[in-house]
């Protein structure tokens, strides 16, 4: 051996666990070679990990080695065998690929002498103690990272809302992170209201200040660690496991299925399509008088420079409304709507007794959820019995277990959320003061509020499309809510100057389903 590369690697974990370090690596090298009188054509120093030899500084020597212009014998000398590779597989294939240029491997802690058959056996000893010792640490870490979710802690960097933190004694743990968890918080919620698509919540809350990508966005929002809950994946013979959490969650498991029933397109509301421009407030719900398309929008430039906005037809009837005309006629109609001075009182009256009428009558949401819990319970039941009666396999069983079981926590963390009666009649008069509130003044309120609180008030009132012919529209739908407060306001019109109105002159309006859309927004 005339002369050789020396070749150095170290792995952060490794320099910390067995003090391992590039420069002890290096000195001991070089004075092998000063001892042996071998000449040193170059150090490449590596810190990286040897699972496999994708490694910057090794295919550096690598290319050196196959472009040399004279193929005469060449070495490259290490400190032991698990510094070149701690994949068996992976290193006889490098040492088949360095024999093909001529040059040797070597460990000068572990050397082998090729020439004597028998050697082979110590270089695969050599070889495969580090990859077990890898396979080992992976299992361990696999087995302690389990471990740690099953007790509901996150082994993960934080995500988006969340950062990583120390108790005093070492222990890792989560915790919200400001203003990122208000922000998260307000994703899901936006979410849930299913009034925009999520990439559309993704672009608001980036303006917001939320910092995040495409793909990453979509993998939060189906992160259940928001609501509290860490998913220990299925390993071997265990099932998937959902385990609450030792960090503080920033919204409610109810929150957080309502957003995956969105998503997954089990829940469809009436919503605003696409957000629009100021000027085009009506676009996306406006639909063609002659060939029924939905009619869009867009700005023309004038003469002067100055933009003129029309909402119009793609089809070939070339239908076409000057936007301005449009949005007047509209703020105007909403006068409609307006509660007269006095009747919200007895608006907010009559929905209460409706409420609680309907409550007694056993309509409530608890009861509905129960039933539902209690549906799922007896499909589980049953494909118990059959699985025991060999009716169905062992692979459908588990199937429907695992739908059940998916079912039943979804159904549970809804029934938590939901509150008691007299939580929901708190809730229920403190939306209808907002209601009244905004109602009795409807036409200045949408005047002043921004584009995306009128689109909301519009895709409340509207749950289907309008049609307007340049003079009037018409809707095949109104909500119903807003169907009684025009015949509440007819109803007052109709009444002499001076003559009071009662409450048996509203019952029969408004004691009807359907009145959540008007108030939910």
């Amino acid at each position: 051996m005339n002369s050789a590369y020396l070749y150095v690697r170290v792995s952060t974990d490794e320099q910390k666990r067995k003090g391992y370090s590039l420069p002890e690596q290096e000195d001991r090298l070089l004075r092998y070679c000063e001892q042996n009188n071998i000449e040193v054509k170059g150090i490449f120093r590596e810190d990286y990990s040897a699972k496999n030899f994708t490694r910057p500084q090794w295919q550096k020597l690598l290319t050196i080695l196959k472009n040399r212009k004279k193929k005469d014998q060449e070495n490259v000398l290490f400190i032991k065998w698990d510094r070149f590779s701690r994949n068996i597989e992976f290193a006889y294939q490098m040492i088949g690929i360095l024999r093909g240029v001529n040059v040797q491997a070597m460990a000068i802690d572990q050397p082998i002498d090729f020439k004597i058959p028998e050697s082979t056996v110590m270089l695969a000893v050599y070889l495969a103690v580090p990859e077990s010792e890898n396979t080992r640490r992976a299992l361990n870490t696999l087995t302690g990272m389990r471990r740690a979710r099953k007790a509901g802690r996150c082994v993960s960097s934080a995500p988006k809302g969340y950062q990583n933190l120390s108790h005093p004694d070492g222990r890792k743990y989560i915790a919200p992170k400001q203003p990122e968890a208000e922000l998260m918080k307000w994703v899901f919620t936006e979410l849930a209201t299913g009034n925009y698509n999520g990439e559309q919540v993704r672009k608001m809350a980036y303006t917001k200040g939320l910092k995040c990508g495409r793909n990453n966005f979509w993998k939060i929002i189906r992160n259940p660690i928001y609501c509290g809950i860490i998913v220990v994946p299925p390993y071997e013979e265990e099932e998937i496991q959902f385990v609450k959490g030792q960090h503080e969650p920033i919204i409610s498991e109810a929150l957080f299925y309502e957003v995956q029933d969105v998503l997954n397109g089990n829940k469809k509301k009436a919503t605003a399509k696409f957000v629009s421009s100021d000027m085009l407030p009506l676009r996306g719900f406006l639909e063609c008088p002659y060939c029924h398309r939905m009619l869009t929008g867009s700005a023309s430039k004038g003469r002067h420079g100055k933009y003129f906005h029309y909402y119009h037809c793609t089809g070939k009837c070339k239908c076409r409304f000057k936007a301005e005309t449009v949005n007047e006629y509209f703020e105007n109609y909403l006068l409609n709507f307006q509660l007269a001075p006095g009747i919200g009182a007895f608006y907010k009256k009559v929905v209460t007794e409706v409420f609680q009428a309907e409550n007694k009558s056993g309509l409530d949401g608890r009861r509905i959820i129960a039933e539902e819990i209690e549906e799922q319970e007896k499909l589980l039941s049953n494909a118990r019995k059959r699985f025991m009666m060999e009716d169905i396999d062992a692979e459908d069983f588990k199937a429907i277990k695992s739908e059940c079981n998916d079912s039943l926590r979804m159904l549970e963390a809804k029934l938590a959320d939901l509150p008691n009666k007299a939580e929901s009649m708190k809730t229920i008069e403190g939306l209808l003061d907002i209601v009244i509130e905004k109602y009795s003044n409807i036409q200045l309120y949408y005047k002043s509020a921004s584009i995306i609180e009128k689109r909301k008030i519009i895709v409340s009132m509207y749950p289907k499309n309008l049609c307007f012919d340049g003079i009037q529209h018409r809707t095949p739908y109104l909500n119903t809510a807003l169907e009684a407060i025009l015949q509440i306001n007819s109803t007052l019109q109709g009444k002499n100057k001076g003559e009071k109105y009662t409450m048996c002159d509203f019952s029969p309006l408004v004691a009807r389903r359907g009145i959540e859309p008007l108030f939910l927004e």
